[in-house]
């Protein structure tokens, strides 16, 4: 908050607007009408009950369209979305992110259930993860620097989804060095990836509407992280109920979530290069951000 106070620039416009309540809890049902949905047994008796959530959380989604066009200081102004890098950033950050939420939750579980190992090294094995994450950092404004975020973007995506759905041949007698390279792959990449998505999407707004389009980046970060813990448990349970094998069942569930991951650089790829490549150079634009 020092910090905050003493560097950032203070865009203050007076006195900040009453809170928006009822958009608010338009857009908190969505959610949480949509996750539980996700969540909710596949039996046919639950089929009535999983349709109505999905149901309410279009309708909620729906409703505040109105809201917003009517109130003056709305939660978040539609015109948000009118700023193309931002949506196509948000698109791109809900599908690509499911994939990135469900490994930390299943690669834990993975490796404790199947592959036999403690919780401690099941802790330790993920530390690879980590640590090529914080080297990858310094990689990201030189390679954007020289290829530009759309293109950045198009590859590192399928670099994160390809390293996922490679946990699916992790299976007992596996080596563990090469399982250190899959783990260490993805945290660079994964890493690399958050960082040029958080950017892009948020680079283009204007001082108005920096705030509430940060607010809802945050929210669909977070929607996407429960997705993922969602969609990846989800899948383990489907396809444990088929086959009948666990172990089977989690590559299965990697490769999927591995598959969605991919499937975000096609969103991808329709960012707006001008804004980055055309208008000015790439350097400058990298060493902004």
């Amino acid at each position: 908050m020092v910090a905050v106070l003493r560097y950032l620039p203070d865009h203050s416009v007076g006195r900040a607007p009453p809170f928006d309540f009822l958009g608010c809890g338009l857009l908190s049902l969505c959610m949480v009408a949509f996750s539980l949905a996700l969540d909710t047994p596949r039996e046919a008796s639950h089929a009535a009950w999983s349709g109505s959530l999905f149901a309410l959380s279009l309708l909620s989604a729906l409703l505040y369209i109105p809201h917003a066009r009517r109130r003056q200081n709305p939660l978040f102004r539609l015109a948000l979305f009118r700023e193309p890098n931002f949506s196509i950033g948000l698109a791109g950050n809900l599908v690509c992110r499911i994939g990135s939420g469900a490994v930390p939750f299943l690669m834990p579980l993975l490796l404790q259930l199947q592959m036999g190992y403690s919780p401690l090294h099941s802790g330790l094995m993920l530390l690879p993860a980590a640590l090529a994450g914080v080297v990858a950092k310094r990689w990201i404004v030189p390679l954007v620097k020289r290829f530009g975020y759309d293109n950045f973007l198009l590859v590192n995506t399928v670099l994160v989804g390809g390293s996922i759905a490679s946990f699916a041949a992790i299976s007992p007698g596996w080596p563990v060095g090469l399982a250190i390279a899959q783990l260490a792959l993805f945290g660079a990449t994964n890493s690399m990836q958050f960082a040029a998505m958080n950017s892009v999407t948020l680079k283009g707004l204007s001082v108005e509407d920096a705030g509430s389009g940060n607010s809802l980046f945050s929210m669909v970060q977070m929607l996407a992280i429960g997705l993922g813990v969602t969609i990846g448990g989800g899948l383990v349970s489907m396809f444990t109920a088929q086959l009948g094998v666990a172990g089977t069942a989690y590559r299965l569930a990697f490769f999927s979530v591995g598959t969605i991951t991919l499937l975000s650089a096609l969103v991808f790829r329709r960012l707006d290069a001008e804004q980055f490549g055309k208008n000015r150079s790439p350097a400058r634009v990298a060493s902004r951000v």
